[in-house]
């Protein structure tokens, strides 16, 4: 290179490139002498003043320093990277000498089990799912269902008021009773899944909060019957085919005739069982025809349609189904509880 400036340029850059230590410097330093506005830019003055075998080898000169100097740029680069990288590694180094992270799969509450099993079989059954509000009006949790203000029916599911007329539903029987108001004289085939609450003692039995899942058919030439065979499948999907139930007399004023339903116990009535008290039967949920009245109300002529209707509680299937002897073990939360229905 004879021309001095331009040496001076060559050597200058050659000494940045070799002094930097960072990827942000290498570029500051590229713009500074590769880009349109760098130093060489300022040496293409000289051009005019040249011959033109002149310019020929200025140029020829320029090109061979760019190229050194982008080449040198470029292995510098290369350089910083790699020790980047090996910076990063060391300071991300793995420690194997720590204990490893344990992922344990949780448990699944056996409430939820067997909510979504028992869904699951009255869908396979035909029968759809509706919803309604827990807070719910006494118009739809009492009157609909043939208990007027003052029955005594009402001290049997005392519950929480909000207002004179607003409540806490003490079942899910209202759902059932908005889907009748809405249907009017249409044939009916419901499941009505949710939590209720009655004001209640809180022992090993009884919650002031629990779930339920009732059951509403309304149509031509229901009878008795059709309710005995639903249950019944019902109870052998749940508990297994050679389980068998039984329908004893019962009273509730939105059915009539009531019936309560026992299902057989498999210890086949031994004197010491505890779920059994040495009976062979367990009582496990009621139901019944659905009254004339609460046909009437909703809009259906009792003489032309017929209904029936069944309410169980999730949790007193889940004990029964698992031995569970607490209906509080349910609300807990605990790991010790739960890990034994981990998911598979």
């Amino acid at each position: 290179m004879e021309d001095q400036e331009l040496k001076e340029i060559y050597e200058n850059a050659m000494k940045d490139i070799e002094k930097i230590d960072s990827l942000d410097s290498l570029n500051e330093v590229k713009n500074d002498y590769l880009s349109k506005k760098s130093r060489f830019m300022g040496l293409m003055a000289k051009m005019k003043e040249l011959t033109i075998e002149g310019k020929k080898a200025f140029g020829e000169a320029i090109n061979r320093a760019k190229n050194d100097i982008t080449t040198k740029i470029e292995e510098k680069r290369i350089l910083l990277e790699q020790k980047q990288l090996e910076k990063k590694l060391k300071e991300e180094e793995i420690d194997f000498t720590l204990p490893a992270v344990n992922y344990e799969i949780g448990g699944k509450n056996p409430f939820f089990i067997i909510q979504d099993e028992m869904i699951d079989i009255f869908l396979g059954m035909g029968y759809e799912i509706a919803e309604g509000p827990e807070v719910e009006l006494d118009h739809f949790n009492f009157e609909l269902l043939n208990i007027p203000k003052d029955h005594p029916a009402r001290d049997m599911q005392d519950t929480f008021y909000i207002d004179e007329n607003t409540l806490m539903r003490t079942h899910t029987s209202p759902v059932q009773a908005r889907v009748m108001q809405e249907k009017k004289g249409k044939p009916i085939k419901i499941i009505c899944p949710g939590k209720v609450y009655r004001r209640d003692d809180d022992d090993a039995t009884h919650s002031h909060q629990f779930g339920q899942i009732e059951g509403l058919v309304v149509d031509k030439n229901i009878t008795l019957s059709n309710l005995k065979a639903t249950l019944e499948l019902f109870i052998k999907k749940m508990y297994g085919e050679k389980r068998e139930i039984r329908l004893r007399s019962s009273y509730f004023p939105f059915t009539e005739p009531s019936v309560e339903v026992d299902v057989s116990c498999d210890c086949g009535g031994k004197e010491n069982c505890s779920k059994c008290k040495g009976t062979g039967w367990i009582e496990i949920l009621g139901g019944g025809m659905v009254h004339p009245n609460v046909l009437k109300m909703s809009g259906y002529d009792p003489n032309e349609y017929q209904g029936f209707a069944f309410g169980v509680g999730i949790e007193r299937v889940a004990m029964l189904r698992y031995g569970i002897d607490d209906i509080r073990r349910f609300y807990q939360n605990d790991v010790r509880f739960l890990s034994q229905f981990k998911r598979k």
